[in-house]
């Protein structure tokens, strides 16, 4: 616990046995109260790694349901436990588990409503081995959206990220996408309801074990980025009606 708020990890997990022991036991044990492992019907022993590590949530899909699709299970399953914070790490060791204590503060102390750890706050992207299409793609998408979102962050595509229990219940991520713009996504409805969202700058770690998406996953998710903005503007305008927000009108007048 942290300030007598209850945290949760969720690893969304595919094909991570051979990153999944040195990112768990960097996970600052003494304030997480659960870990959830939720393995995306990997070909590898991800879950028996896990089973052997102690986690005592672990989910295993029986067939592939996409990213998206695994953080719904991850998220679902921590407000079953009753998570005040829930806190995103991918478990293939790209994300420091050591900024898990500072991400956990700062929702817990009532600064922000979401935390994300940014791989462009300071200058250790590219030298952490950031492919540089990676990084230019980034700053293009982010530039975007931050002009579409009417918003300011430094980067909208990080996987590490932490949420408010109320954010978590209140925001309708069932009814995202199960794949990779999932992130996106849930980010533009954070925005649109009025939360607030907090960055803190999380060391860039490219390694051969590390997930990644390719090139045309790439660029399947900058195009879906880029709608979703899009679809943003016209629902807040009027010229539009999109699914992804017209839950969150009450949300938004009652929050912001």
């Amino acid at each position: 616990m942290l300030d007598n708020k209850t945290i949760t990890v969720v690893m969304p997990a595919y094909n991570a046995e051979t990153t999944l022991k040195k990112t768990y036991q960097e996970i600052p044990h003494q304030i997480v109260d659960h870990v959830i492992l939720v393995d995306d019907h990997s070909r590898d022993n991800t879950h028996a790694v896990a089973r052997d590590l102690g986690i005592h949530h672990i989910i295993v899909h029986e067939e592939n349901v996409g990213y998206g699709g695994n953080q719904k299970t991850c998220y679902n399953k921590a407000l079953e436990l009753k998570s005040d914070i829930v806190i995103m790490l991918h478990p293939d060791y790209q994300y420091t588990p050591k900024l898990i204590m500072s991400m956990a503060s700062l929702i817990s102390n009532g600064l922000f409503d979401c935390v994300l750890g940014s791989r462009i706050l300071g200058v250790g992207a590219l030298h952490g081995g950031m492919p540089v299409y990676k990084y230019i793609s980034n700053r293009i998408l982010t530039a975007i959206e931050n002009i579409l979102l009417g918003y300011k962050l430094s980067e909208y595509h990080t996987g590490y990220r932490a949420f408010s229990r109320e954010l978590l219940e209140r925001i309708p991520f069932n009814e995202n996408s199960d794949n990779f713009i999932f992130d996106n996504q849930i980010l533009a409805q954070i925005i649109y309801a009025g939360y607030s969202i907090g960055e803190i700058t999380c060391p860039t770690r490219y390694e051969q074990d590390s997930s990644s998406i390719n090139i045309t996953q790439s660029a399947l998710y900058g195009i879906g980025v880029i709608g979703t903005a899009i679809q943003f503007r016209m629902h807040r305008i009027g010229l539009m009606r999109s699914k992804l927000f017209a839950k969150l009108e009450t949300i938004k007048n009652t929050h912001a």
